[in-house]
């Protein structure tokens, strides 16, 4: 009986992909554990993230990718109504407005985005793949680009960019051109002072510190430059756990969130990041094979923006906090303490396993 309720629940769980995922959960949580002090009670609010995140990716895996398909179209249509809705009628929070009140609930519309634009380019290109031409591309980028543009006059640059790779993974993999890729990179080059002016100050001011940090060592560039000193102080095997000065002496600042990978570093060293990284290209690795091996273009197109998705989240936390890139707000993917972002990362990976798991697609 036992094992039968076994089965039955874990008929659409990809193992393989299921085991990495509880394996870096388990490793958030023990640098969580020390990047909060040692907190019990922030402990069991991720916690309860987790459970609610998992509980996600399961409901999401036992949905048929033809059901998924279905709701690619009235996902983005309601993710833009209320983006719309945050532009008129939004909470403003530190200068920016990201969330939008709904009677005793309080959501943020461009989470939803993440994987809504994904679905609806997947989708779009599903119904034009005997054929798709570049006025098929053009309608997607501009499909794209609603949603980005409104996310970024929030303003909340990671999350718009985070939108933007996921619709621009499904472009180019429902065949986009590396000419065409390369024009329009050329145009945004060209274009770049007039981008540069339409910034806020303070993105302005994130780029102008990835230069130089120490330009303004105790304001802007402190995050750089304490995120790096403990990476370096890390070393080849670290300082052990719970023994990393630059967390336990509140140095790193956000050490929780989007600066736990500093915590990492210095506690668990070189070593440590190349376990963690091997984590991630396992994961990496399952989705793009999901993707491979999906039984139709909407399939494998969703899943491959996905698992890119995944791969822009790692990358580009890494690189804020190693200062190669500018500091944004992106969290460490199943690392970072929050419950939002996991819940879209699980929703993500929910969907991978129920294109893998599930067998013949149906078109719509």
């Amino acid at each position: 009986m036992i094992e039968r309720i076994y089965l039955s629940l874990s008929k659409h769980i990809d193992g393989f992909l299921m085991s990495t995922i509880i394996l870096a959960l388990v490793v958030g949580m023990a640098v969580l554990y020390s990047a909060g002090g040692h907190s019990v009670g922030r402990m069991q609010a991720q916690a309860i993230n987790i459970v609610i995140a998992l509980s996600v990716l399961w409901v999401t895996a036992n949905v048929p990718p033809q059901h998924l398909q279905r709701l690619a179209l009235p996902i983005y249509v309601l993710g833009l109504l209320l983006l719309v809705g945050v532009a008129l009628f939004g909470e403003i929070s530190n200068g920016a407005r990201r969330w939008l009140h709904l009677g005793v609930v309080r959501i943020q519309p461009s989470e939803i985005m993440k994987i809504g634009v994904p679905m609806l380019l997947a989708w779009y290109f599903a119904r034009h793949e005997a054929s798709p031409r570049l006025q098929h591309h053009l309608m997607g980028a501009l499909l794209l680009a609603v949603p980005v543009v409104l996310v970024m006059k929030q303003p909340d640059l990671g999350t718009s960019l985070l939108i933007a790779a996921s619709g621009f993974y499904v472009l180019f993999l429902a065949g986009l051109s590396w000419r065409f890729i390369l024009g329009v990179g050329a145009s945004i080059a060209v274009a770049a002072p007039i981008l540069w002016t339409m910034l806020h100050d303070y993105q302005r001011r994130r780029i102008e510190i990835l230069f130089d940090p120490y330009q303004d060592p105790l304001g802007a560039g402190y995050h750089t430059i304490q995120a790096t000193i403990a990476l370096g102080s890390g070393g080849l095997a670290g300082k052990g756990w719970l023994n990393g000065t630059q967390a336990q002496l509140d140095f790193i600042p956000e050490r929780t969130t989007d600066f736990i990978f500093a915590v990492f570093g210095e506690e668990f060293g070189m070593l440590g990041n190349i376990l963690l990284l091997l984590l991630y290209l396992l994961i990496i690795g399952r989705g793009l094979f999901i993707a491979a091996y999906a039984q139709s273009t909407f399939g494998r197109l969703l899943a491959g923006s996905i698992t890119m998705t995944f791969f822009t989240y790692a990358f580009v936390n890494i690189g804020m906090v190693s200062g190669i890139l500018p500091v944004v707000g992106v969290p460490l993917p199943l690392i970072s303490y929050g419950g939002t972002s996991l819940v879209t990362l699980m929703l993500g990976l929910g969907i991978l396993m129920s294109i893998k798991t599930h067998k013949k697609l149906v078109s719509s």
